[in-house]
């Protein structure tokens, strides 16, 4: 930037309006609401108040891009265009940018990126509250070097804690909130390795139940936590093969435990500790959700249970299964979800207070979801690409075609199971290997399936249907995550020393600096 830039710039800040009025465009919709934006911003001062409780909303895969297509579709639900919309959490007034890679992946799976943000360190794939230095499924090694979590540092100090997912509540996000272990995937005692003494992610949820750091859980997994011999409410039999019910451990302990609609509704104000499991695996998506709560209402039950504590809460709450729909390719259900976590977030922040809570909103990491273009306003992010209407503002009712002749999505994936490269199965013949179609080039292994590409299905399809998936390249039973950073929003005490482009560990400090300021 030059000096005359500089120069230029401040004395426009100096001049205000004065100036503004003056230049052709100031009665422009657009010119005057970006003035106001700045105006708001120059009125903001730092909150350094000590965070009486810390809310972590984290919508599992909801990257930038998969925000972006939650955002489109909340507005367009509303009757809008969708793109100007404004989710609850990106009007809070701190934003940043957030790199999700762990120690020994560019791209992240859920166990570092959740560890990161509950224990202040980046780890290896597949660890939940381990160091780096240890193996995955190493279990020596793990019992040896586990972490303390941001929810036994603020339990020590008096606060509540709570942890909700519409995934199982064994899952590697929920589960960073109050376990350690060496390999994600050991959420009950069969999956453990012979021989290995670490407890399983059930019975660790058990445990911090029952001795007082986790006061609230709620999300799925009941087979986790039910011997072999017992059955779940649904009639589902539990997997644990040690004979423990961790339900009635919990309740014997003057505990809650519910597993429907109708017990969830019945739960007293104010009694802790409450563990909710409604489903054997995970929750139902929120667009096929009938006999479970919502996370707006776990999310409203969470904080009653809590709010009388003086010392304040820590809340998790986790929009899981964004994550999963990304993974099936099914953007339907994936925006549905993140519009129920736009609620949980909206009814959080209704019932708290700015001055003494932190309220942060973040996603673990993306996903390979892409957006094609030149599409025109309002386009539906559920639908096809339409053309810009050149002499208006809303795009035409004729959609974008292909060099192929054929529409395409707004939205689609990089890899997934609606992948348009179909498997075409050569006959080897004695006498020469497989060849590639189009290269002529001899397949690396006779047999060997080879792709050709077929868009055609799109010509016949309901792509708005709940249960589309959308056209993806590379061939994959399930939709893989990205590497791409992630956004941080926040408000409340301490939530301006969210700027820039941050490591995700940092997240953590923020939460421990602003609960224990002075």
């Amino acid at each position: 930037m030059t000096r005359f830039t500089l120069l230029s710039t401040a004395a426009i800040l100096a001049t205000g309006s004065a100036f503004a009025q003056d230049l052709p465009q100031a009665g422009d919709t657009w010119f005057t609401s970006a003035q106001e934006a700045v105006q708001a911003q120059l009125e903001t001062q730092p909150n350094t108040n000590r965070a009486k409780n810390v809310i972590l909303f984290v919508a599992d895969g909801n990257g930038v891009g998969t925000n972006y297509a939650s955002r489109l579709f909340a507005g367009q639900q509303e009757g809008g265009l969708g793109d100007d919309y404004v989710q609850p959490h990106e009007a809070f007034p701190n934003v940043a940018l957030v790199k999700t890679y762990s120690t020994n992946g560019q791209t992240p799976d859920s166990a570092p990126t959740a560890t990161a943000m509950n224990a202040g360190i980046k780890t290896k794939n597949d660890l939940i509250n381990i160091t780096e230095n240890v193996a995955v499924s190493d279990c020596v090694a793990g019992l040896e070097n586990g972490v303390r979590t941001f929810a036994e540092i603020v339990s020590g100090a008096g606060k509540s804690v709570g942890v909700i997912s519409t995934a199982r509540i064994t899952h590697a996000t929920p589960a960073a909130v109050y376990a350690r272990t060496a390999n994600r995937d050991w959420e009950d005692d069969t999956l453990i390795p012979e021989g290995c003494e670490q407890l399983d992610i059930a019975a660790q949820l058990a445990e911090q139940m029952t001795s007082g750091v986790i006061d609230v859980a709620m999300g799925g997994g009941r087979q986790h936590f039910l011997p072999a011999s017992a059955t779940d409410a649904e009639g589902e039999a539990g997997v644990r093969g040690d004979d423990r019910d961790l339900t009635q451990e919990i309740v014997d302990d003057s505990g809650a435990y519910v597993q429907t609609q109708e017990e969830f509704d019945a739960i007293e104000p104010g009694a802790t500790p409450i563990l909710g499991l409604f489903e054997a695996s995970h929750m139902q998506y929120e667009a096929d959700r009938s006999g479970e709560p919502s996370l707006a209402e776990m999310t409203r039950a969470a904080i009653e249970a809590m709010q009388d504590n003086e010392a304040g809460f820590y809340l998790e709450v986790e929009a899981g299964r964004v994550d999963h729909a990304n993974h099936a390719g099914n953007l339907a259900r994936t925006v549905r979800d993140g519009v129920a976590f736009n609620e949980a977030i909206a009814l959080a922040d209704e019932l708290t207070d700015d001055e003494d809570t932190l309220i942060i909103v973040t996603a673990d990491h993306e996903h390979a979801i892409a957006f094609n273009g030149y599409c025109g306003r309002g386009s539906d992010i559920l639908g096809l690409c339409m053309q810009i209407d050149e002499a208006g503002t809303e795009a035409l009712d004729e959609p974008n075609m292909a060099s192929d002749e054929l529409p395409y999505t707004v939205a689609g994936f990089l890899n997934g199971a609606g992948s348009v490269l179909v498997e075409q199965m050569p006959e080897p013949s004695d006498n020469s290997q497989p060849t590639a179609p189009e290269t002529g080039e001899a397949s690396p292994e006779e047999g060997s399936p080879l792709y050709s590409g077929d868009r055609s299905a799109i010509a016949d399809a309901d792509v708005t249907d709940i249960d589309y998936l959308q056209q993806a390249l590379v061939p994959m039973s399930s939709e893989t995550h990205s590497g791409e950073d992630v956004a941080v929003f926040a408000k409340g005490p301490f939530a301006h020393l969210f700027d820039g482009v941050i490591e995700q560990n940092v997240i953590f400090h923020v939460m421990h600096h602003a609960a224990t300021a002075e």
